[in-house]
């Protein structure tokens, strides 16, 4: 029973906020170590039990290494953010004249959809493609047409890029056979006495996946003029700065 202390540990940290990585990892070693308790185990077997779950968790860590790789990719685009890539991306899109907002997410949607189809639903994502590049080309287009974004434009053309990336990889992924969401259809219908194939399932998804692309579309080809008026919304700040001047 001295295992289940594993748990109060975490329940205690969560209600003192501590760092829930700290949390987690304090109490799997504590657990560890508890579970070597018994009978005639001195304070040398509490530490041998101590050194062995750390060593475990090091060759776990070691077994699953490839897969902690992706986990990289967090960092570097930390490193390229700092070195200015969203201001090159910006710089980059406005040099398009014909591209706006609306038009840019569009041909993003369609390369998220076809991509995630295809099961490459890593090519795309919030982190790794819309907050460092989407969203700041499609500021970049919005400025290039209409000048300096309020904040409500700004963070409407943000809020669309991550629904755009959603939309796209949601309504994508299912066309790829190979996929979980696959999986989970096929068993939770086989559960219900339902035996279907998975190929099916991912060839009906293509209809579903068209219409998404068609109505989000539309959506975008219509966002640039929602943009617009966001323009004549002016922001808090500038009201209250125009007030604080009136009353000078």
């Amino acid at each position: 029973m001295l295992v289940l202390l594993g748990i109060l540990i975490v329940v205690a940290g969560f209600v003192a906020r501590i760092n829930p990585l700290v949390v987690i990892l304090v109490a799997a070693i504590a657990t560890g170590v508890l579970a070597a308790v018994g009978p005639g185990v001195d304070a040398q077997g509490l530490l041998t039990a101590g050194i062995d779950t750390i060593a475990r968790f090091g060759q776990a860590f070691n077994d699953n290494r490839y897969f902690h790789i992706t986990w990289l990719v967090l960092p570097v685009i930390g490193l390229l953010e700092r070195a200015g890539l969203q201001e090159r991306a910006r710089d980059l899109v406005t040099k398009v004249k014909a591209a706006t907002a609306g038009r840019l997410m569009l041909i993003y949607l369609l390369v998220r959809q076809a991509t995630s189809a295809l099961g490459l639903t890593s090519l795309g994502g919030h982190p790794q493609m819309v907050r460092p590049l989407i969203a700041p080309m499609a500021e970049g287009a919005a400025e290039t047409q209409h000048g300096a974004l309020t904040d409500k434009a700004r963070f409407r053309i943000r809020g669309m890029a991550a629904g755009t990336d959603n939309v796209g990889l949601f309504f994508g992924e299912d066309i790829f056979i190979a996929i979980g969401s696959i999986v989970l259809i096929v068993g939770f219908l086989e559960q219900a006495g339902i035996r279907v194939e998975a190929l099916h399932v991912s060839l009906w998804a293509i209809p579903t996946a068209i219409v998404a692309f068609i109505v989000h579309g539309a959506r975008l080809l219509m966002f640039d003029g929602q943009v617009k008026k966001d323009m004549a919304v002016p922001d808090a700040a500038d009201e209250a700065e125009a007030e604080t001047g009136m009353g000078r």
